[in-house]
């Protein structure tokens, strides 16, 4: 009697491996997210926005004169909106979720979301690599695109409370993607060249955009009292590490097991 040969099971293709893997770790890291967010960062976010609102009630105490008094360029509502978008102040304008699980449910969609994009490149990374996957492998390259994309422009352009006023918005994107790019490379050079003075050039590249500087708008000031500044930026590192570790862990986790 033949006997009947099984063929072993197969895992996943090197393509499949990386989607599947971003997809499971991007999702679970993105409702970890949210939970850290809700625990720690909104509570200081709607205090600021409290901050925020009471600005224009306190303009118009101090201000109580006639508007037919003033002359028409002082109080020109056609002039608001340019002078915000020169220094890049935050508006809140157009449609916004409502407080409470609206707002929960479309935050968490929207960590969803930059989780599964963000693990499609650690788990690029873990694969393309070929080198050692499962979940302290991934944990390093967690650690390795938390200082990427958010520690490294984090220097340059901190976190900031509604009702700070900012440099213009494209020039603070543009700084912050060529602060990613040299933060990448730099740290690419570092890690995996061979010869000690592309090291030593990877080591010089993270500190090209901090010496180039980062935008700055002309008069610095936050409706919001330094000490919750100050804990926002504290909340976010706090928030942003969970993310980026538990990302790296579990993208490297579920490439190992669907392999």
């Amino acid at each position: 009697m033949p006997l009947i040969r099984t063929a072993p099971a197969a895992g996943l293709g090197t393509f499949n491996r990386i989607i599947a893997s971003a997809a499971a770790a991007g999702i679970l890291a993105g409702l970890l997210l949210t939970g850290v967010q809700q625990l720690r960062v909104a509570p200081i976010i709607l205090q600021a926005e409290v901050f925020e609102s009471a600005v224009p009630k306190a303009l118009e105490v101090a201000a109580p004169h006639s508007h037919a008094d003033a002359a028409p360029h002082e109080h020109s509502h056609d002039a608001k909106p340019h002078e915000h978008a020169e220094e890049g102040a935050h508006e809140h304008g157009g449609w916004q979720p409502d407080d409470g699980a609206e707002r929960t449910f479309y935050t968490a969609l929207a960590n969803i979301s930059a989780g599964v994009g963000f693990a499609l490149l650690l788990a690029a990374a873990i694969g393309l690599h070929g080198g050692a996957s499962g979940w302290r492998a991934g944990l390093l390259w967690g650690a390795a695109g938390y200082t990427v994309f958010f520690l490294a422009p984090s220097v340059g352009l901190p976190p900031e409370l509604p009702g700070t006023v900012a440099a213009p918005l494209l020039a603070r994107q543009m700084w912050w993607a060529a602060t990613v790019m040299a933060s990448a490379g730099g740290l690419a050079l570092m890690v995996f060249a061979k010869h000690w003075p592309l090291r030593i050039a990877g080591a010089l590249l993270l500190f090209v955009p901090h010496l180039v500087g980062s935008p700055q708008p002309a008069v610095h000031s936050s409706s919001a009292p330094p000490e919750l500044a100050r804990s926002f930026l504290y909340a976010t590192l706090l928030a942003n590490a969970a993310f980026w570790l538990a990302m790296g862990a579990l993208a490297g986790y579920f490439y190992k097991k669907f392999g």
